[in-house]
């Protein structure tokens, strides 16, 4: 009988990448995905490290399922909780230590090993059982209950960084179903060493995919359904894999390639990627944006600041200068790119003056979106440990500034599209009854009511009316074409 699979993800889309394919490394083992944990015999959760108090919220979540797992308990049933991604790999051993009922804790680089952690989770199991006695272990079971705490496991703890790469021992096979799109980490890791960054110690150094790895997978999830493709990496534009001639590819010639290999199984088959550095932003890469059909017109590059003195703390790597001269060249090649970014305020030793520099940055791009926060340290990392901390206060207020600036640019770039035509794949349904969202070229989020459409549907669109975080949109005509 199938045992059944429960994932929780947070964060970024390649922790949606991951949870998928450990979804798929567990699949011969019999587990089959559910998206209920109501009667799930195994939960992930597969966690992010990025945002602030991140650790806090995972020992969060992780009470509410040691009561699940009492309870399962106490029915004569159990549930392994495994607790997944970067703060697993930065936290294990104090998730080991304050989550004893934990069964399985496995780093961003381990999960490949899962089934054969579970196989030494059982063998510890048994050995412990086998030790105690029947008798004992009832005995141990019922006064653990009684005192309403789980039978404490083994629980068994996997953070190394392993010499091999992971991606040579996931199985090729695609056994969940990626829906109209597909994720592919071509790249993993970071050697940037942002001073705010917790990257380099969660997900290691920076790794790159060989081409032929790439394009096969590719392959395997169009043949499974999707009709767009995001290429992933932590640096995702700092991908330098091996081509199949033996030579180092960039970005820019793998998107050639792939658009090349694939444009025939789609007429409308998309391509993206996410998330980029600047520093990586080459002129190669940019000429993909021109030349490559599939290749949509958007792109995600963030900055953090516009202070060339935050950007130096921050150890970016690049100028303000820079990064405009980037924007330049881009709408040089693609006039109708959108671009979107993220935002730090509150850097250790950030001025007055360098927030306005931020602004005036903000302004002379005109971003169609960006995410925008403020500082909030990360233990390990240098700025935590910087001088000059900015008070909560003043990051809060410049925050607001910061993001009622980009507001209304966001709400600006919507409103403009009111009245154009534009190809929308369906994605998922909406929030409302009969709703269902789909995503514009420049990657804004169209609400449609309409119910001949489903999901995978390719339509053209009017849009009726634009706000600052989505689109209304209604059919063309007969304009339906199924993925």
């Amino acid at each position: 009988m199938a045992k059944k699979l429960f994932i929780k993800t947070y964060g970024c889309q390649m922790n949606v990448y991951d949870s998928a394919r450990m979804a798929d490394v567990l699949a011969p083992l019999g587990y089959a995905k559910t998206e209920t944990p109501d009667d799930a015999d195994m939960v992930i959760i597969n966690t992010c490290h990025i945002r602030e108090k991140a650790a806090e919220k995972v020992f969060s979540e992780l009470g509410h399922w040691r009561i699940r797992k009492t309870e399962a308990q106490a029915r004569g049933n159990d549930v392994t909780i495994a607790v997944a991604g970067c703060v697993a790999q930065a936290e294990g051993e104090e998730i080991h230590a304050r989550a004893p009922f934990v069964d399985l804790v496995v780093g961003s680089q381990a999960y490949h090993r899962l089934p054969e952690l579970l196989a030494r989770m059982e063998r510890q199991r048994a050995a412990e059982r086998q030790r105690a006695g029947t008798q004992a272990a009832g005995a141990q079971a019922a006064g653990a209950q009684a005192k309403g705490q789980p039978v404490i496991g083994m629980g068994v703890l996997d953070t190394e960084f392993p010499v091999e790469s992971k991606f040579d021992h996931l199985p090729e096979q695609v056994v969940t179903p990626p829906g109209p799109v597909g994720f592919l980490a071509i790249q993993e890791g970071c050697d940037k060493f942002c001073t705010f960054c917790v990257v380099p110690y969660t997900r290691g150094a920076e790794y790159s995919r060989p081409a032929e790895a790439v394009i096969a997978e590719a392959g395997r999830l169009i043949d499974a359904g999707a009709v767009e493709l995001v290429l992933l990496g932590q640096n995702v534009n700092a991908w330098h894999g091996e081509g199949p001639d033996g030579v180092t590819w960039s970005l820019g010639r793998l998107l050639r390639e792939l658009n090349d290999r694939f444009a025939h199984r789609h007429p409308k088959l998309r391509w993206r990627y996410t998330t980029s550095h600047p520093r990586e932003m080459d002129d190669e890469l940019i000429a993909a944006h021109r030349d490559v059909s599939g290749l949509m017109p958007f792109l995600h590059l963030p900055i953090q600041s516009g202070s060339d003195a935050v950007l130096k703390a921050m150890n970016r790597g690049h100028r303000a200068e820079d990064y405009l001269r980037i924007v330049e060249k881009l709408r040089a090649a693609r006039p109708d790119i959108a671009l979107t970014s993220d935002f730090i305020t509150g850097f250790p030793g950030e001025s007055d003056r360098d927030f306005e520099a931020t602004l005036r940055l903000v302004r002379a791009v005109g971003f169609a979106q960006a995410y925008s926060f403020k500082y909030s340290p990360r233990p390990g990392t240098p700025g935590s440990l910087m001088p000059q901390q900015v008070s909560d206060a003043v990051s809060t207020e410049r925050l607001h500034a910061l993001q009622a600036l980009l507001q209304e640019q966001s709400a600006a770039f919507n409103r403009a599209c009111v009245g154009r035509s534009m190809d929308v794949l369906v994605e998922r349904p909406g929030r409302q009854a009969g709703q269902l969202l789909g995503r514009s070229p420049w990657m804004q989020s169209v609400v449609l009511n309409d119910p001949t459409l489903k999901i995978g549907d390719f339509v053209t669109v009017t849009v009726t009316d634009g706000h600052a975080n989505s689109l209304f949109g209604e059919l063309a005509g007969a304009s339906r074409e199924a993925a």
